[in-house]
């Protein structure tokens, strides 16, 4: 199974949720703040962190940008506090794959974790099929995207992206030129039992071409089609 990593600096937490996954027959280790939490992480990847964003020595948000110093790739799911939309959109544009509100169901964590975990073996996994049963990158001018290393290209210049990332990016090359609307992107980049909004879609496309921006400063492929939704534009 799973290896995850919990961070939060509520006890009560990190016991519920502890016990929670371990009975799915999730590994799972825990760590009170997120400064205690880095140098073990950074060490050894988790398949999936759960990371609070408010707390003490080094909060969620700074844990994760440090991490993706690393480990550009891994999946996290931010726990933001009730009604704190300002750390949903951080999370978001810190490149988390997902949030959850406290307080939270067990019920809802355990879909999310579910959900998460099988989009980043969906994308170790996927893409197309060639005649001899191997999967096929995407190439889509300077774009090459690779689903079965989880690797991205522009102009043979290495882009790390997220799981959400990855999928969201996926969609709108496979076919270039048709408009995607935020509804189809997150059919394709999230589970059915998990429900996101249009501003999620937003912040994963606005750091897609941060990210981009950073190796090609021209980089322009993905088009906005204000109130329709983003294609992608092959040059």
């Amino acid at each position: 199974m799973a290896n995850i990593a919990l961070v939060d600096d509520d006890k009560n937490i990190l016991a519920s949720v502890n016990m929670l996954l371990e009975q799915e027959g999730y590994h799972v280790r825990t760590f009170s703040d997120g400064a205690s939490a880095l140098t073990a992480l950074t060490a050894n990847p988790p398949d999936l962190a759960i990371l609070d964003i408010k707390m003490p020595r080094m909060d969620g948000l700074e844990l994760l940008r440090r991490l993706r110093q690393t480990a550009d790739t891994l999946p996290v799911i931010f726990l933001t506090s009730k009604d704190e939309e300002i750390d949903e959109l951080m999370g978001l544009n810190a490149g988390a794959d997902d949030y959850i509100r406290k307080p939270f169901s067990q019920r809802l964590l355990l879909e999310r974790v579910k959900a998460v975990l099988r989009r980043a073996e969906a994308v170790k996994g996927g893409g197309a099929t060639g005649p001899e049963g191997k999967k096929e990158a995407l190439v889509r001018g300077k774009l090459a995207l690779d689903p079965q290393r989880h690797e991205c290209t522009w102009d043979n210049k290495p882009v790390r992206l997220t799981v959400t990332e990855f999928l969201i990016l996926q969609a709108l090359a496979q076919r270039p030129g048709f408009v995607k609307s935020r509804d189809s992107l997150m059919d394709a980049a999230y589970d059915d039992q998990v429900y996101v909004d249009d501003r999620t879609i937003d912040s994963h496309i606005k750091r897609l071409r941060k990210k981009f921006k950073v190796v090609d400063d021209d980089f322009d492929a993905i088009e906005t089609l204000y109130g329709v939704g983003y294609r992608y534009r092959e040059a």
